[in-house]
C-alpha cells in the first residue's frame, strides 16, 4: 500500500471515501463492458450494466434489492439471555449482544436479500437442495441464518465459527435442536492448533454430505485443509463463495473439477467494492455450486 493512498484513507472520512469509489466505478463498468465485443450479445452484463447506469453500484446491481425494507424488521429482545433477536421462517435467530436493534436490522436486511431467490448469493436452488439425510458443514457460520432456515431439512449440522460472540448467539439460537447441532469454535484452515482445524482431521471419521463455505476471504486456506476430504469423499455437495477476490472462481472451480466435481456458478454477479483490489472486469460470480455423485 502507497504512502499516498495511506495517507487518503486516513484524511478522507471512510462515507465519502465510499461514495468516491461507487461514483468512479459508476463510470468505470459500464466503460471497460460497453467496448467488449461480446458485451452486445451478454444478456447477463447487460442487465447489470444498464442498472448501474440507471441506479448506481451497489453489491447486488438487481432490482429485486428494491423489494427489500431495513425499517420494517422487527427486533425483538429475550428477557431470559437479554440478547436481540429477529423472527426468520417462524424462528429466532439471535444476534451478538453488544449489537444495536439498528445493527441488527442492517445485517439481516443484508442477509436476506443475499438469499433472495434471484441473488448471485444465493446457496440452494430448486435442484441444488437438501435431503433428509444430509450431514451439512457451515464453514463461517455467523449468526447461523443458513443452518436455521434448512435445520428442520437435514440430519445434522456443524457451525464452525470462532467468533466468541456468535457462539454465545449460536448456542441460544440453536438450543431447540441441540440433538443434532455440533458448534465448533474453531477458524477451519490449513493448520490445526488451538484456534484452528483443518477440515480433513475434523472430518476424518465423520460422515459429511453438505458443505456451506463463506469464511470472508480464507476460502483458500480452508479448501487447502480439505482437499483430502474432497478427493475422497462420496456424494457430496458443496456452495462455495467465490466474490472475495478476484481469482477466486477460476482457481476454486479448477480444485474442484481436479477432485472430481461437477461445477456451476450461480447465476448474475456481484461487486464487492469492499475489496481493495477490486480491478477490471470488476464483477464477480457470487458463488459456485459443485456436486459429486
Amino acid at each position: 500500500m502507497s504512502f499516498l493512498f495511506q495517507l487518503y484513507r486516513v484524511l478522507v472520512p471512510k462515507p465519502i471515501r465510499t461514495s468516491l469509489l461507487l461514483s468512479s466505478l459508476r463510470k468505470r463498468i459500464p466503460d471497460f463492458h460497453e467496448v467488449d465485443p461480446t458485451y452486445c450479445s451478454d444478456e447477463e452484463r447487460k442487465e447489470v450494466v444498464e442498472f448501474i447506469k440507471h441506479q448506481g453500484v451497489k453489491i447486488f446491481p438487481y432490482h429485486f434489492t428494491d423489494h427489500y425494507d431495513q425499517s420494517s424488521i422487527v427486533v425483538h429482545r429475550d428477557p431470559s439471555s437479554g440478547l436481540k433477536y429477529v423472527e426468520q421462517d417462524g424462528k429466532r435467530l439471535y444476534f451478538k449482544r453488544r449489537w444495536s436493534a439498528a445493527r441488527i436490522q442492517r445485517s439481516f436486511h443484508d442477509l436476506s436479500m443475499e438469499q433472495d431467490p434471484q441473488s448471485p448469493h444465493r446457496y440452494l436452488t430448486t435442484s441444488f437442495n437438501l435431503c433428509s439425510n444430509d450431514v451439512v458443514a457451515d464453514f463461517g457460520a455467523a449468526e447461523g441464518n443458513f443452518s436455521l432456515a434448512v435445520i428442520d431439512q437435514v440430519k445434522k449440522v456443524y457451525l464452525f465459527e470462532s467468533d466468541p460472540e456468535w457462539i454465545e448467539a449460536l448456542e441460544i439460537t440453536f438450543k431447540p435442536w441441540r440433538d443434532k447441532v455440533e458448534i465448533v469454535p474453531k477458524f477451519v484452515s490449513d493448520k490445526n492448533d488451538d484456534k484452528h482445524c483443518t477440515g480433513d482431521d475434523f472430518f476424518a471419521n465423520k460422515p459429511i454430505s453438505f458443505l456451506k463455505i463463506d469464511v470472508d476471504g480464507g476460502e483458500r486456506k480452508l479448501l487447502k485443509g480439505l482437499r483430502r476430504t474432497l478427493l475422497q469423499s462420496g456424494p457430496m455437495k458443496i456452495a462455495l463463495c467465490t466474490y472475495h477476490q478476484q481469482e477466486d472462481q477460476q482457481e476454486f472451480t479448477e480444485l474442484l473439477i481436479w477432485s472430481g466435481f461437477a461445477v456451476t456458478p450461480s447465476s448474475g454477479y456481484m461487486i464487492f467494492y469492499y475489496d481493495k483490489l477490486l480491478r477490471a472486469p470488476f464483477l464477480r460470480r457470487g458463488l459456485i455450486r459443485a456436486t459429486k455423485a
